[in-house]
């Protein structure tokens, strides 16, 4: 069965290696724990306010 799981991340100015390290993290710590038997498709989209970048929206496509 394919299921869909969406991880979010606020971004802060001059820290975003760590966030996305943290964001990576918990995407691959889901991933372990799940037991997914294969990842068909991930995507990031950015989140926005007043012309800034202000989160990130990482969702994976999975199989289990």
């Amino acid at each position: 069965m394919y299921q869909i799981k969406t991880f979010g991340e606020p971004l802060k100015p001059f820290k975003t290696a760590k966030e996305l390290a943290a964001l990576d993290e918990e995407v691959n710590t889901f991933i372990r724990e799940q037991k997914v038997e294969k990842v068909v498709a991930i995507t990031d989209t950015a989140t926005t306010e007043d012309g800034s970048t202000i989160g990130l929206i990482r969702t994976l496509l999975y199989k289990v």
